[in-house]
């Protein structure tokens, strides 16, 4: 059984940072594009981040300079380390795997995805 777990989200103030992992298992992940997706409350889900199977990484503009993705290959796990955190960073977090570069996937839905982790940044 397939499953991406996240961990790491929870209550940071304006300024802060945090790391999110995402933890894959149940298959081999290569070739696939992992990535970081969010959904704030009323919002529709966005794009944050990808990596590709060669380390290729893809940002969201409001992001770029702030958010890191990174994938470790040998424990199947995938990172969003997350600094200067803004109020408008707060949503649930989401870690994808796809096929399908995570950059273009728009609103198609992902191969595997996860439950998600809250993070919610206060001012």
């Amino acid at each position: 059984q397939v499953q991406l777990v996240e961990s790491g989200g929870g209550l940071v103030q304006a300024g802060g940072s945090l790391r999110l992992s995402c933890a894959a298992s149940g298959r081999t992940f290569s070739g696939y594009s992992m990535g970081w997706f969010r959904q704030a409350p009323g919002k529709e889900r966005e794009f944050v981040a990808a990596i590709g199977w060669s380390g290729s990484t893809y940002y969201r503009t409001s992001v770029k300079g702030r958010f890191t993705i990174s994938r470790d290959k040998v424990k199947n796990t995938v990172y969003l380390q997350m600094n200067s955190l803004k109020i408008e960073d707060t949503a649930v977090y989401y870690c994808t795997a796809s096929l399908t570069p995570a950059q273009v996937l728009g609103p198609r839905d992902p191969d595997y995805g996860g439950k998600g982790t809250l993070v919610t940044v206060s001012s």
